[in-house]
Formats: structure tokens, sequence, C-alpha cells
């Protein structure tokens, strides 16, 4: 007996999706319930993956027969925040208006994850030789570790796949490559006194203005390099400081600075390049310019996020699988950050593709048009004829 649940269209499910206030500081679970009684009224086989703190979890569906070698579509359920944004309607109330669909996380990523889910009814009324897996993470937003304990258990209690794509929107082009990211907080700590006697303590502001130089030197360095592939654009990695402050008054040497900083590594840089560079920087910095009067001060830095790069992998079972079903014959790159790294990471074939432009993504009034999800809805089908082949 073939079980039937309801059956949603791919701009009802993305209504659905997006109803879900899913911002990274919080739970996805409410959203995560949703899908499972989908899944349910189809028949469909998931288990949930909570995280350590049991506030979110991820979802592992598979349409189709529980075997090694399927292939995994995969998208995050957690968006950006709203907060100081103008937008011109509710973030969270899908509007659809001239061809568009509005709303927070509708091309970063609830359209493909709409589109992905759609597959179910057709995907369990067909007879698969070939699984079809879904997997929604979280937590994609601030650290793409929201996969990794799914991950830690293909081969083992789920099956293995044999290809992923990760539905991040790029028109449907086939992204083979994209750069890492490594964030980091940097803490100077320095000694307050007058600001007429330098000499009687260490000045944490002009010592991190030192260390932000530092940085700058090391992006023309990397600039200066450029990239070798061609692919990337901007051509190199970049390195960048997003936010500073510290001291407490004009005439009180700072007793403490902090700022944050990044890189966007180009998938051949050395990870651990720019990490030495800037702990040699830090190194003279602290000799000569916070403790020159005296052992004043010190400076911390801490990795808060790595992600890392996705490499070309030419001819993969990803990548020749992601061009035959969005016909295209070539392959692109893509600067900013995925979870597609942490799949190959894992020894798993992993591309980037998915429906709308990153070009809308995190701003207000954020968009994906409908001819893009009728695109990805032919892309959807396409797969299913090909695992059922």
């Amino acid at each position: 007996m073939t079980t039937e649940g309801r059956r949603y269209t791919t701009l009802e499910l993305l209504e659905r999706l997006v109803a879900f206030d899913t911002e990274s500081s919080k739970s996805n679970i409410a959203l995560i319930d949703f899908v499972a009684d989908y899944l349910d009224g189809w028949g469909a086989p998931y288990v949930r993956v909570p995280n350590a703190a049991g506030d979110k979890q991820a979802l592992f569906a598979t349409l189709g027969p529980t075997v090694d070698g399927g292939v995994v579509l995969s998208g995050h359920t957690d968006v950006v925040p709203v907060t100081g944004q103008a937008w011109t309607s509710d973030p969270f109330a899908l509007r659809v208006d001239d061809g568009r669909a509005y709303g927070r996380g509708s091309v970063d990523m609830k359209g493909f994850d709409a589109l992905a889910l759609g597959l179910v009814p057709d995907a369990m009324a067909t007879a698969l030789k070939r699984p079809i897996h879904i997997l929604l993470s979280y937590d994609e937003e601030i650290s793409c570790l929201g996969v990794l304990d799914t991950i830690a258990r293909f081969g083992i209690d789920l099956p293995r796949p044999g290809a992923v794509i990760v539905g991040e929107p790029t028109g449907l082009e086939v992204a083979d490559a994209h750069k890492s990211v490594v964030t980091y907080d940097t803490v100077v700590h320095g000694h307050e006194a007058h600001s007429s006697k330098p000499m009687l303590g260490a000045n944490a502001v002009a010592a991190a203005a030192d260390l932000v130089s530092e940085l700058n030197w090391i992006a023309d360095a990397m600039i200066a390099r450029g990239d070798a592939s061609g692919r990337f654009d901007p051509p190199a990695t970049t390195v960048h400081v997003g936010t500073i402050a510290g001291g407490t008054a004009r005439n009180i040497l700072a007793k403490s600075c902090s700022f944050h900083w990044e890189f966007r590594g180009l998938p051949d840089l050395d990870m651990a390049e720019i990490p030495r560079l800037f702990a040699e920087a830090t190194e003279r910095v602290t000799a000569n310019r916070l403790n020159r009067y005296g052992d004043f001060g010190r400076v911390e830095t801490v990795e808060e996020v790595a992600v890392p790069g996705l490499a070309p992998d030419p001819g993969s079972e990803a990548e020749t699988l992601a061009l035959r079903l969005a016909g295209r014959n070539r392959t692109i790159s893509v600067s900013y950050a995925t979870e597609a790294g942490r799949f190959q990471g894992a020894g798993l074939p992993t591309v980037v593709c998915g429906p709308g432009s990153i070009d809308q993504a995190h701003q207000p009034d954020e968009f994906i048009t409908l001819a893009e999800l009728e695109r990805g809805e032919a892309f959807m089908k396409r797969l299913l004829a090909e695992c059922a082949a």
C-alpha cells in the first residue's frame, strides 16, 4: 500500500519554509518538525541528527533504496539576521510580486530546500535504482559545522553517497571550486597610564593599529601573488579586518583593543601560511610597540571558524552528473564559502549548484525569481529520471 501525504507546489513549500524564523542564533527544530511530518506523510525514511545542545537538528532523508552510491541534495536551513535591514514587507512571509518570491532565505537557500523536498512524492512513487538523499543542515551561515555529525555517519549507519550537490545559489551553473574562509578574534592587552607618560604603560590601540597594518601588508602580498588558475573574482586570496574597538579615553593609554579579521583563501593556499605570517608579525609588534617600555602587554588571537575551500576535481561523479542535469559543458568557481568543502574533506565528490543569484542573498527584500524555481524543478526532474534509469 502506497502512503500518500500532502502534495505541495515548490512555491507552497518555499512559503512554509520561509515562515520559520531560523536565524542562525535560533533553533531550527520547528522547521525540521514540519519536514519530518511531510516525509512521514509520504512514507519517506529519515533520521534526525541533533547538535550537542539539543536545540538544533539536521535531517537526512533517503528516497529509494538504502544503499551506498546515492546522490545527496544538501541545503542549510539557517538564515542570516534581518535586524537593521529595511524590508518593505514581513521577511518571514513569502511575497510573490512581478515574477519574484521575496523572503528571508528565499534564495539562500530555502528555494533549493523546497525544490529538493518537492521531489518526495514522485520519488516515492518511482522505482529508483539509485537513491536520492536530502540533507538539511543548520549553522551554515556561522560555521558550516552543522553537517559534520551527519557526514561522520556515512558508511556506518547511513549510506555512503557517491555524489553531493550543495544547492547554494549559482544560477544553476556548476561550481567545482570555492575559497576557504577562516575568521579570528585578536585581543591586544595593554597597560593603562597617563598619555603624557607613554613609558609607564602599553598602548593596546597603537599595537592593534600596527597589527592591522601588518594584515594589510599580508593582503597586498596575496594580491601580488594573484590566482594562478585565473578562475576567481577577485583573483587572489583576500585578507579583511571587519571590526575594531578599544580604549577608554583620549588621554589614557588603552588597556585593551580587539579586532575581528578573516582570510578567504584560494583552494591552493597553504592554510597555515597566513596564521604563520600573522604570528611572526605579532612577535615583532609585541616587542617593538606594545612592550617597548617594559613587559606590560600581550596579544591573544583565537581562531573562531575555519571553513575549508572546495578544490576542483575534474571528471568527478558529482561534476559529470551536475553538468548533465544543468545542461552545462563547463564548471565555474565562486568566491563565497559553503559546506561543500566539508563533504570533499570526507572524500565525497562534491559540487555547488543551485537556483538563484548570490547577489540577492543576505540583503533586505531578498528574492528568487519564479523562472529560477522553474529551472530548478526541471533540474530535479532530470535527476529523478537519471536515478530511475
